[in-house]
């Protein structure tokens, strides 16, 4: 099963875990600005981000969704689990996260600020290979959602950072071992909320 359909399906089962939660599910575009400290060399089978430059923008979607399983008079606290997949000049990265949420009650009426620390792994192709590697990676979060209805919140902005190795020519015996990327997202759109029968809000 592929990932981008995996985690919808995760999230809509984890609704009927518990009572005294809810489940926010989401499919938003994403910015991420990802950067190397070396610039590919050219030419260079492997090289992700094109030869002679050091960081590009990818853009995509973040898949996903969260459990929200505990809540005190402050804070709420939940398991995210997403799939982020941004291509750029030919070149493709697919990060499945799960992490740790931790969002405030609604301040100035509506609005929800949260953070986040994720870990999983992330799938990189260059532009001019078909072969895939996967490496370890993490983001931190950090967001703000506007509460606008029952169920539908407004992801005001969301803005992360992480760190990835993206496939390069070190992986195969290659001259040029590039260390671990930096990433900077930026996302937005909305969020939608579902309830467990039975939870009063």
């Amino acid at each position: 099963m592929k990932l981008q359909f995996l985690v919808p399906c995760l999230a809509l089962a984890l609704s009927t875990m518990a009572a005294g939660a809810q489940v926010g599910l989401y499919i938003n575009p994403v910015a991420t600005r990802i950067s190397n400290s070396q610039a590919d060399p050219d030419p260079d089978p492997f090289g992700f981000l094109g030869p002679n430059t050091t960081s590009r923008t990818f853009w995509g979607a973040n898949i996903g969704g969260y459990y929200e399983f505990f809540h005190d008079s402050k804070t709420d606290v939940s398991v995210d689990i997403r799939d982020s997949i941004v291509h750029g000049n030919g070149a493709s990265l697919n990060s499945f996260l799960i992490g740790a949420r931790v969002s405030g009650k609604p301040i100035a009426t509506s609005f929800v600020p949260y953070a986040q620390l994720s870990g999983g792994f992330g799938s990189s192709k260059a532009p001019t290979s078909p072969i895939r590697v996967n490496r370890g990676t993490f983001d931190v979060y950090g967001g703000v959602d506007y509460r606008f209805s029952s169920h539908v919140d407004f992801r005001v902005i969301e803005v992360g950072y992480g760190t990835v190795s993206t496939v390069n020519s070190g992986d195969f015996g290659g001259p040029t071992s590039l260390g671990s990327s930096r990433l900077l997202n930026f996302s937005t759109g909305l969020v939608f909320r579902i309830p467990v029968p039975g939870v009063v809000e």
